[in-house]
């Protein structure tokens, strides 16, 4: 069996923590900021940890 290859839109996008779980940027942070908040803007600048039910398909994606 082949080993998988990295996908490397997915490499770009999560990153791996200590403890094994993904980290993620959060949506809506880049287009449109006039319309938003500095609260929103300062908010959406902080990445969030990857769904669990995701978590197993990204792992295979930028084989950890």
């Amino acid at each position: 069996m082949p080993k998988i290859k990295t996908h490397r839109g997915a490499r770009k996008r999560f990153k791996k923590t200590k403890k094994g779980k993904i980290k993620r940027s959060q949506a809506c942070a880049g287009h449109l900021k006039r319309k938003k908040t500095s609260k929103k803007k300062r908010n959406l600048r902080e990445s969030i940890l990857l769904n669990k039910t995701d978590r197993k398909r990204i792992k295979r994606l930028i084989s950890l």
